[in-house]
């Protein structure tokens, strides 16, 4: 089997078309995979800034069919043409995979290098893609890779210190304009610092202020905690699924609903958008709420798909700030931080692959060991046959099973050594002249597939039965 992804990101288009695609992503996960094509297994990663598929072809041969099944899929999901959708999504594969998705989960590709948020995101990617059955013992291992190296890096780098969000940014941009709200534009790149926590007892840069957070989500609960941290004690919380009470039962603040919604508007002074839900505030909504001792209003849409229409900043006393604002004011890292950060990426693609290698030959190995034990079973059946189910037969049995798995163990350290080294042909070569065995992926079976599925092998569990070590991911 074959990995590679499907990306599109803030990097290369809008955010609008990375909305569009992303729609029915769930849907799209779960069509691919029980269509049983050329897809064996996928994971969906879908944020505010980008949509990615990290999927599993059956073979290399197939994945050219298994990207054209998943553009027309997503194509058939989000309304696009499929060849737009297949412009829009840039194929990965081989070491550009691994190296990829440990840039995102470390916040290096983010609008906000080293943002909190995404290691977060990439971690629900995978448990959401377990809960849905649709993912593979390999995806899992690249997954589980990324967070190890996001949290590496965030233990080892600056970025980790720094505690950039593109919540953080959104609501220093937020603070910025409600002590200077003549101010016409954000600040410049660069301006801004990891987001302000006031001394115990001191006032936040939103104290006093009166906000309406939408959505009840992971974006909301951060964004949640961000406010309160800045001092803002007045939070509403509205959702369109009628999950405010939920939300705000565990994290304080108001609950809204449609009836109360209006009146929490007319009298807010910010507004922060992380639902991406159908129901969008629009200008004419705002206009009608408004009044002239209405206080300035700024309004934070952080969601992929917007929860206020770009047309509200035409209100006076509005200020919209976007995904793009806080990309434009998001500060520059320092060169040191970032190489040491690109170095831990570079280190662990590098181990992603090797262990890669180290198990492309597993199913040569279980070939191996089924075609022993298969032989050393017929003879066990002859002694039996002619000696019964004696003592001395139990001792013989004994001895030659010790007898195979010794001499299994040096043909599976040697097929260890020949993967890592990206020599496989010559180990399947030699099982053809040695036995005439023509393994293929598939001889390992659902069992061993399953049992990497929830767990990384360990030390001294290789598949002859002999101690040894199994790479792992």
């Amino acid at each position: 089997m074959v990995l590679f992804s499907l990306v599109a990101s803030h990097t290369d288009l809008d955010l609008e078309t990375v909305a569009r695609l992303s729609s029915g992503a769930s849907e799209v996960s779960s069509e691919l995979v029980a269509a049983q094509n050329a897809v064996a297994g996928l994971v969906t990663l879908a944020t505010c800034n980008r949509y990615e598929l990290y999927l599993h072809a059956r073979s290399a041969d197939d994945v050219g069919a298994a990207r054209s099944a998943a553009v027309e899929a997503v194509s058939r999901y989000s309304g696009l043409p499929a060849a737009q959708v297949s412009d829009a999504l840039a194929t990965l594969q081989e070491d550009a995979v691994p190296r990829h998705l440990f840039s995102v989960s470390t916040g290096l590709d983010s609008a906000v290098v080293g943002e909190r948020e995404i290691a977060g995101q990439v971690r629900r990617a995978l448990s959401e893609a377990q809960d849905q059955g649709v993912t593979t013992p390999q995806l899992v291992r690249l997954f589980q890779a990324a967070a190890k190296t996001a949290k590496d890096v965030g233990s080892q780098t600056a970025l980790g210190s720094r505690g950039m969000s593109i919540v953080s940014v959104a609501l220093d941009l937020a603070s910025a304009f409600h002590a200077a709200p003549s101010q016409d534009a954000p600040p410049p790149a660069g301006a801004l610092s990891a987001a302000p926590c006031p001394p115990s007892g001191d006032a936040g840069p939103l104290s006093g202020m009166s906000a309406v957070l939408f959505g009840t989500g992971a974006y909301a609960g951060a964004a949640m905690a961000q406010l309160a941290q800045r001092g803002c004690t007045d939070i509403s919380v509205y959702s369109s699924s009628g999950r405010a009470d939920i939300f705000t039962a565990s994290r304080g603040g108001t609950a809204l609903n449609d009836d109360t919604l209006p009146g929490a508007l007319a009298n807010a002074t910010l507004l922060v958008g992380c639902s991406g839900s159908d129901h969008q505030v629009t200008k004419a909504d705002l206009a009608q709420l408004r009044h002239d001792n209405s206080p300035p209003l700024t309004v934070i849409d952080l969601a992929l798909s917007h929860d206020f229409t770009p047309d509200i900043a035409e209100l006076p006393g509005v200020e919209l700030l976007t995904l793009e604002t806080v990309r434009q004011a998001a500060p520059a890292e320092q060169e040191e931080t970032l190489a040491q950060a690109s170095a831990l990426v570079t280190e662990a693609t590098s181990s992603f692959g090797q262990a890669q290698n180290a198990r492309s030959l597993d199913h040569a190995i279980v070939a191996l060991r089924r075609h022993t034990m298969a032989v050393l079973d017929d003879e066990l059946a002859k002694v039996r046959k002619q000696h019964g189910c004696s003592a001395a037969t139990a001792e013989v049995e004994f001895a030659m099973r010790r007898m195979v798995k010794q001499l299994l163990h040096v043909p599976t350290v040697r097929a260890k050594e020949l993967a890592a080294a990206g020599d496989t042909e010559s180990y399947i070569a030699a099982l053809d002249v040695l036995y005439g065995l023509k393994p293929t992926p598939e001889i390992i079976g659902s069992a061993v597939s399953a049992a990497s599925a929830t767990k990384a092998p360990d030390a001294g569990a290789s598949l002859d039965g002999t101690a040894g070590t199994e790479a792992t991911a």
